[in-house]
């Protein structure tokens, strides 16, 4: 099992140490004397600081260069590999996890098959993907920073843990407790479309917006919001639960209770759902030739039949689409956001869904508003809300983020 004591980093204690490692870490190289200059503090705080973190094995020297003003500046850079990191995403049919790097590299993933009509099994199945992670960073001497976990459902940020969770079937749920008990590192639990947005803004900022929103739709639908470079969360940290806003009046029941909610009509189950309807009334149809019974067709069978060109299925994407599409478009008419990003299992489908979102924006919000916002795909794949997890630690533990 991991120690953590062994594998316990050097703190970094003052602001002054988060504000310098963080010039030295956004510069990539750089000298003592511009690290001074960058901060606006002296070159003896600056030096005395650099000589803790090189003795800590944050940073290294990395040669000299002629400034053409005398002696030649000693280089340094932040060590790369100084310490872990791990991300966990639970927002999806399969639970991941990876290790990364300071530099929000993945080194090392699992992913675990989780059943969704037990939750009971759920908590041990995310139990052991971590002792998977950890068994692996027990082959290394490398310090952890921290374990977040990216999760659907309502939370509270302060105490992580889950108010309601209502596809894990969980509801007043201590998650941050409960794994900071057992592995004593520090814990963060997130949203998973929160951390994809920070994710998207850290590592995929196109144009470097301040303002952004990911819609995040696979087998739940949210919506991250990133406002002046920071996520907006809400005052109850539910801003992101747009899955359950009702889109058809008198719809189908909702596992939150409601009816007609965007997952019900929008998700990656919705859509499945529909696909099987359509695969056992028509035996003919190209997503039988993939499975041998309706029952076991997922999102990928849905993928590969519409790159092969159904049209039956292109319907059921676009319907999706465009149900996604009215909670853009009153998304940007009330927040006025310059970048839409989707990302999630649905993003797959690429442009076609798009293209019924852009045109659900340019029907339902005012077009002035819908020519400056840019909407697009994320390119994180499906690793966005780990690397937004990974991201998390690395704000809080080092503040080079």
């Amino acid at each position: 099992m991991f120690n953590s004591a062994t594998h316990s980093p050097p703190k970094i204690k003052s602001d002054t140490e988060r504000l310098i490692l963080k010039a030295i870490y956004d510069a990539g190289t750089i000298s003592r004397a511009d690290v001074a200059r960058v901060t606006k503090l002296t070159r003896p705080t600056v030096s005395t600081v650099v000589a803790k973190f090189i003795d800590d094995g944050i940073v290294v020297e990395k040669g000299q260069v002629a400034n053409g003003r005398g002696k030649p500046a000693t280089l340094i850079e932040v060590v790369d590999d100084a310490y872990r990191v791990i991300g966990i995403d639970i927002s999806n049919s399969e639970f991941q996890g990876a290790i990364f790097n300071i530099r929000g590299q993945i080194l090392h993933s699992e992913k675990r098959s989780v059943d969704y009509s037990n939750p009971d099994f759920i908590f041990p199945i995310l139990i052991e993907l971590i002792d998977a992670l950890m068994l692996q960073l027990d082959r290394s001497d490398v310090p952890l920073l921290g374990i977040a976990i990216g999760t659907p459902g309502l939370l509270n940020v302060k105490d992580g843990s889950i108010r309601v969770a209502t596809n894990l079937g969980w509801s007043d749920f201590p998650l941050q407790e409960k794994i900071k008990t057992r592995y004593q590192v520090p814990v963060y639990v997130f949203n998973d479309s929160q951390a994809a947005a920070l994710a998207q803004f850290v590592f995929d900022n196109e144009g470097g917006n301040q303002d952004l929103i990911v819609f995040k739709a696979g087998r739940g639908i949210s919506a991250g919001i990133i406002l002046d470079g920071k996520v907006y969360s809400g005052s109850s940290f539910g801003a992101s639960e747009v899955g359950h806003l009702q889109i058809i009046e008198d719809g189908e029941p909702c596992n939150c209770g409601n009816y007609g909610c965007l997952e019900t009509v929008a998700s990656s189950r919705a859509i499945v759902r529909k696909a099987q309807l359509l695969a056992e009334y028509n035996p003919d149809l190209i997503l039988n030739t993939y499975v041998s019974s309706p029952e076991e067709i997922t999102t990928n069978e849905v993928l590969r039949a519409y790159e092969a060109g159904n049209l039956e299925i292109a319907k059921i994407i676009k319907q999706a689409g465009r149900y996604i599409g009215i909670i853009v478009a009153n998304s940007i008419g009330i927040l006025n956001i310059p970048q839409i990003v989707i990302a999630g299992s649905l993003a797959r489908f690429g442009d076609i869904l798009l293209q019924v979102i852009q045109e659900e924006m340019e029907q339902r919000a005012l077009r002035n508003i819908v020519e400056e916002t840019e909407l697009r795909l994320s390119n994180l794949g499906q690793d966005i809300v780990m690397q937004g997890a990974a991201s998390i630690i690395l704000h809080h533990e080092l503040g080079v983020i």
